[in-house]
C-alpha cells in the first residue's frame, strides 16, 4: 500500500527518501595545538628531498690523442650538420666558433667566423664577438683587421667605432685612435660621436684640437644644443671673449629656429655670470621681440626673475607687462576670433605707449575678419576698427592714417548684406573736424547710396541744417521719404522744417501727401502732428475736416475723445482771440462758448451712438467714453449739463442667487 506522501513523479517515493544526506561535519573537540608543529619550510624541504635525481650523461675523460681526435671529429660533424639545417641561425655559428676557440684551434675558429660573416655580414654582433675573440687571445693585428673591415662595411654602427677606438687607446696608440676618429667624422655621425672625439682630445689636454673639432661639430650639427656646448667649453677654459663670440654667431644663425628660446636664455645667463647686466637685459629684450610669444614662456619667467634681481621699478614693470603680453598672446593664438582678448591686449599696449607695438596689435586684430557675413558676428569686430581710428586721431595725431583706417573699414564691410551707420557717421564727423566738408558729404552720400539707414539720414540732415543749407535738407528729406515712405517720423520732421521756415502751404502739402500713403509705421503720430499743426495755425475748419477724415478711417476711442476735447478747447481759443469792441465781447463769448459746448456734445453723442449701434460688443470703450463726457460736462461749469450724460451711464446691478436645500426648497439668497 502506497504512502499518503508518495509522489508519482518520484516513482512513488516520499520527499524524505529522495533527500541527499550529507555526512555530519566532525566537530573538533580538542582545540589545543599539537606538540609538534609543521612549518611551510619543512613541507618544501621534504618535497625537495623526495624528488628523483636528474639523469645526467656520464662525464667522459679523454686520456689519449686518439680519443681527443675522435671527440673533435664527432663535435665538428654535429656542428656542421646543425649548420646545414639552420644556416641562418647566428647562435649556432657563434657556438661553433667559440668551441673551436676553446680547442685552441684559432685558424679553424677564424674560418668559422669568416663563413658566418659570408652568410650575414650586416650583423654587427658577429663582428663584435669576432674581434673580441682576437683581442682576448692577444692577436692585435688580426683584431685591427677585423675592426677595419667592420667599420668599412658598417660605418653607421657606432658601437664598432667605439670598440675600435677603445682598443687603440688601451694599446696607447693615440695617433691611431685619432686617425680612426677622423675616419668616423667623415661619415658625419650623430652628436654623441663628436662629443666622444672632443672628450678624447681633452683627455690628452689637446684644447686647440678640441676647439677645432667643436668648430666642425657646429657646422655638421647646427643646433642650439651644439652651440651652447661649444660656448660652455670656452667658458670652462676661461675664454670669455671666445664664448661670447660663439653665442653671437649662434644668434646670427639660429635666431629664427623653434628652440631659439633656449639659446637666448643661455646667452643671457652667460652675460649675467660675467656681471654684464645691461648686455643680459638687451639679450632678453631682443629675444622677446623676435621669438613667437607662444614659445617664450620660460624666457618671460627668466626675464622677470632677472629684472627683480637687477632691475629698477620701471624695469620690473616692463617685465610684468611682458608677462601679461605673453598671456594675451597665448589667448589670441588659441582663438584669434576672441575679440575681447584683443581689446584687453590693445589696452595693455596703450598703457605702455609704444606706437609701433600698438599699431602692430591693431593690425593683427583687424586681420581676423569674422568668417560668416552675418551682422551678429561683426558687432564686436567693428569696434576694433573704431578704436583703431580714434587712437590714430586722438593719441597718435596721424590724420592720414585715420582716414585710411576709415576707408579700409568701409571697404571691408559687405554693405549689400548689412552695414554699420556708426562707421559712416564717425568717418563723416572726422572729416568735418578736419574742415573737409566736401569729404564728409561724399561719405554720407555714399552711405545713403550703398546702405541707407534712419540714423544716417537724420545726422546728414542735422549737419546740413546747422550749416543753413535748406535746399540740401529738402533733397535729403525727399531721398529719405523715397527710401522709407512709411516712416512717419520723417514726414513729421519734413513738415516741421517747412513750418519753421513759415512755408505753411508746403508743410500742409507734405502732411497731405503723408496721410495718403498706403502704409505707415505710426499713423496716429502723423495725424496728431497734422492736427496740431492746423490748430496752431488757427485753422479750426481744416482741423474739423481732418478729424472727420480720420473718423472715416478709424473709430478708435482716443480719436473721438480727442475730437471732442478739440471742440471744447475751441471755446478757450475764441475767448483769447476775440477782437470785438468791449461792449459786445461778453455777449459774443457767451454765444461762442455755447456753440463750443454744443459741438463737443454732438461729437460725444455721435460716438455713443456709434458704440451703441455699430459696435455693441465694445462695452468698456463705451463706458470710458461716457466717463470722459461726464468730466467734460463738469468742466463746462454752468453751461454743462451733467444730467444728459448720467442718464446714459451704465447702471450697476446686483444679482442675487437662490440657495436651495437638499429637498429642493429655497432657503435664502446670496
Amino acid at each position: 500500500m502506497a504512502s499518503k506522501d508518495a509522489d508519482p513523479s518520484l516513482g512513488y517515493l516520499t520527499r524524505k527518501d529522495t533527500e541527499v544526506k550529507l555526512p555530519r561535519p566532525t566537530r573538533v573537540k580538542n582545540k589545543t595545538p599539537a606538540p609538534i608543529q609543521i612549518t611551510a619550510e619543512q613541507i618544501l624541504r621534504e618535497a625537495r628531498e623526495r624528488q628523483e635525481a636528474e639523469i645526467r650523461p656520464p662525464k667522459q675523460k679523454i686520456t689519449d690523442p686518439t680519443e681527443l681526435a675522435d671527440y673533435r671529429l664527432r663535435k665538428r660533424k654535429e656542428f656542421e650538420d646543425l649548420i646545414r639545417r639552420v644556416r641562418w641561425n647566428q647562435s649556432v655559428w657563434i657556438k661553433y666558433a667559440q668551441w673551436e676557440e676553446s680547442q685552441k684551434d684559432f685558424n679553424r675558429a677564424r674560418s668559422v667566423w669568416e663563413r658566418a660573416l659570408e652568410v650575414d655580414y650586416r650583423n654587427h654582433t658577429l663582428w663584435l664577438k669576432y674581434a673580441e675573440v682576437e683581442m682576448k687571445n692577444k692577436f692585435i693585428n688580426h683584431a685591427r683587421n677585423v675592426w677595419d673591415r667592420a667599420v668599412t662595411l658598417l660605418p653607421r654602427v657606432d658601437q664598432l667605432w667605439y670598440k675600435y677606438i677603445h682598443m687603440e687607446e688601451m694599446l696607447g696608440n693615440v695617433a691611431g685612435a685619432r686617425q680612426i676618429f677622423e675616419r668616423w667624422m667623415s661619415w658625419m655621425p650623430d652628436q654623441q660621436g663628436w662629443l666622444s672625439y672632443i672628450k678624447f682630445e681633452l683627455r690628452y689636454n689637446e684644447v686647440e684640437r678640441a676647439r677645432a673639432i667643436y668648430e666642425r661639430f657646429v657646422q655638421c650639427h647646427p643646433k642650439v644644443g651644439a652651440w651652447i656646448r661649444y660656448a660652455k667649453f670656452e667658458m670652462k677654459n676661461g675664454e670669455i671673449v671666445r664664448a661670447r663670440n660663439v653665442y653671437e654667431r649662434a644668434v646670427e644663425k639660429l635666431a629664427d629656429e623653434e628652440d631659439a628660446e633656449q639659446l637666448f636664455v643661455a646667452f643671457a645667463e652667460f652675460e649675467e655670470r660675467c656681471k654684464e647686466t645691461e648686455r643680459a637685459r638687451c639679450i632678453y629684450k631682443f629675444a622677446l621681440d623676435h621669438i613667437p610669444k607662444g614659445s617664450a614662456e620660460d624666457l618671460y619667467r627668466k626675464f622677470v626673475a632677472f629684472e627683480k634681481q637687477y632691475g629698477d621699478k620701471e624695469g620690473i614693470e616692463d617685465a610684468i607687462v611682458g608677462k601679461r603680453r605673453f598671456q594675451y598672446e597665448d589667448e589670441v593664438r588659441k582663438n584669434p576670433l576672441n575679440y575681447d582678448a584683443w581689446f584687453d591686449y590693445i589696452r595693455l599696449e596703450e598703457s605702455v605707449g609704444s606706437k609701433g607695438r600698438i599699431r602692430e596689435v591693431y593690425e593683427r586684430a583687424i586681420a581676423n575678419v569674422p568668417p560668416a557675413e552675418e551682422k551678429r558676428y561683426w558687432q564686436r569686430y567693428i569696434y576694433l576698427w573704431i578704436n583703431y581710428a580714434l587712437y590714430e586721431e586722438l593719441d597718435a595725431g596721424d590724420m592720414e592714417r585715420t582716414r585710411d583706417v576709415y576707408r579700409e573699414c568701409l571697404k571691408l564691410i559687405p554693405h549689400e548684406k548689412f552695414s554699420f551707420a556708426k562707421i559712416w557717421l564717425l568717418a563723416a564727423q572726422f572729416e568735418i573736424r578736419q574742415l573737409n566738408l566736401m569729404g564728409a558729404r561724399q561719405i554720407l552720400g555714399n552711405a545713403i547710396g550703398k546702405a541707407p539707414k534712419d540714423k544716417i539720414f537724420k545726422k546728414y540732415i542735422e549737419i546740413e541744417l546747422q550749416l543753413g543749407n535748406i535746399d540740401r535738407c529738402r533733397k535729403l528729406y525727399e531721398k529719405y521719404l523715397e527710401w522709407a515712405p512709411e516712416n512717419c517720423y520723417a514726414w513729421s520732421k519734413y513738415a516741421e522744417l517747412e513750418r519753421s521756415l513759415a512755408e505753411t502751404e508746403r508743410a500742409r502739402a507734405i502732411f497731405e501727401l503723408a496721410i495718403t500713403q498706403p502704409a505707415l509705421d505710426m499713423p496716429e503720430l502723423l495725424w496728431k502732428a497734422y492736427i496740431d499743426f492746423e490748430i496752431s495755425e488757427g485753422e479750426y475748419e481744416r482741423t474739423r475736416g481732418l478729424y472727420e477724415r480720420l473718423l472715416d478711417r478709424t473709430k478708435h476711442l482716443k480719436v473721438w475723445i480727442s475730437y471732442a476735447n478739440f471742440e471744447a478747447s475751441a471755446m478757450e481759443e475764441n475767448d483769447e482771440s476775440s477782437d470785438l469792441p468791449q461792449d459786445g465781447v461778453e455777449e459774443y463769448n457767451h454765444e461762442a462758448k455755447k456753440e463750443c459746448v454744443q459741438r463737443a456734445r454732438r461729437v460725444f453723442e455721435r460716438a455713443v451712438n456709434y458704440y451703441r449701434t455699430s459696435a455693441p460688443e465694445l462695452k468698456e470703450e463705451r463706458a470710458m467714453l461716457l466717463e470722459e463726457w461726464l468730466k467734460t460736462e463738469s468742466s463746462f461749469g454752468e453751461l454743462g449739463d451733467i444730467s444728459v450724460v448720467q442718464s446714459k451711464l451704465p447702471k450697476k446691478l446686483k444679482k442675487r442667487k437662490q440657495i436651495t436645500s437638499e429637498d429642493g426648497g429655497v432657503t435664502g439668497y446670496v
